[in-house]
């Protein structure tokens, strides 16, 4: 069966089910930013979100549609973090018995950030073993629903509301974004944001940053089917380390984006730290590549209004140390 994209106006309707439970992410100027590129940079700061990450607005829009039944069973999600919070977070809130599999090698403070939740958390070897099997056997065992965390319209349409108050704020300040850069994984975030942008700016640009090694999208634009990461690639952006694109968010993006950057993990360091240094913001590797993609001249910025969507702040404690204490 086919499954419809969301429009904007389900976009619309994700925005009213979240309004007063999720935060309202501010979008800031970056002076320090504007000089590097030669043009305007707003940030939108979803590390500021509810759980550190953007992961929240889809989680609550998904889970909020369950039916009783489905509530009363459960839900099962697999991620390396961000929407296992999020997904944990949203079950608690509604009282709903929660499974999360995880990769043993995620940041510790995810891992424990997620279990302070009250789910059942269940790890694996994300090289040995598949995430989506181990989910799918629970859902057939134990009568779970799976909580996808990019492939389903639900999920996309409340990450679109990260777009959709983006168009909104820029509109309230009589102002045109030229082009918008989004961290992609599995691409839920950077299609829904596409979905709500485009139909309010139907010029914007927007640009997909990926981390080197797992440019999957990048790679799948240009050959126009769903390409696949090498199982060998590795990065320390661990929010983005998916191994191919969604089955519903690459023809979104397939027909909405404008291109693909990659960024190497130290451009990736180096934007995490030029944030906290500037920004006074605490960003994870994969929140912080739209940054390093604008940093690294990866994407022309002069004379542009650029808006850099930073998606999560759940860093490791002793990585985020070490990274703010090298010199920029």
């Amino acid at each position: 069966m086919t499954i419809a994209p969301p429009t904007i106006g389900v976009i619309e309707e994700a925005a009213l089910r979240i309004a007063g439970l999720a935060v309202r992410t501010p979008l800031l100027e970056c002076p320090a930013a504007d000089a590097a590129c030669g043009g305007k940079v707003l940030i939108k700061a979803e590390m500021l979100q509810r759980t550190g990450s953007f992961k929240f607005r889809g989680a609550y829009n998904c889970i909020s549609h369950l039916t009783s039944d489905q509530r009363k069973n459960g839900v099962v999600a697999f991620s390396s973090g961000n929407h296992a919070q999020g997904v944990a977070a949203v079950a608690n809130m509604f009282g709903i018995p929660a499974t999360i599999v995880m990769p043993k090698d995620a940041p510790s403070i995810k891992i424990d950030a997620t279990r302070g939740y009250g789910p059942n958390v269940v790890l694996y070897d994300r090289f040995t073993e598949s995430r989506e099997d181990i989910a799918t056997t629970l859902v057939e065992k134990q009568g779970l629903t799976l909580i996808p965390p990019f492939d389903h319209p639900l999920i996309i349409a409340g990450q679109g509301t990260v777009g959709l108050e983006i168009a909104e704020d820029m509109a309230a300040w009589g102002e045109i974004p030229d082009q918008i850069l989004v961290p992609c994984g599995g691409g839920g975030l950077i299609s829904g944001i596409a979905t709500a942008v485009i139909s309010k700016f139907p010029d914007c640009a927007i640009h997909a940053v990926e981390p080197e090694g797992f440019d999957d999208t990048g790679r799948s634009l240009v050959s126009g089917s769903r390409e696949s990461v090498d199982r060998d690639a590795r990065s320390i952006c661990d929010a983005l380390l998916v191994p191919t694109p969604g089955e519903l968010t690459f023809p979104i993006n397939q027909r909405l984006l404008a291109g693909e950057v990659s960024v190497s993990d130290d451009q990736a360091r180096h934007a995490m730290a030029f944030s906290f240094r500037h920004l006074k913001l605490v960003a994870e590797p994969g929140g912080a590549v739209a940054l390093a993609a604008v940093l690294g001249g990866l994407v022309n910025c002069e004379s542009k209004t650029t808006i850099v969507v930073m998606s999560g702040g759940n860093v490791d404690p002793a990585m985020f140390a070490d990274v703010i204490s090298q010199p920029l």
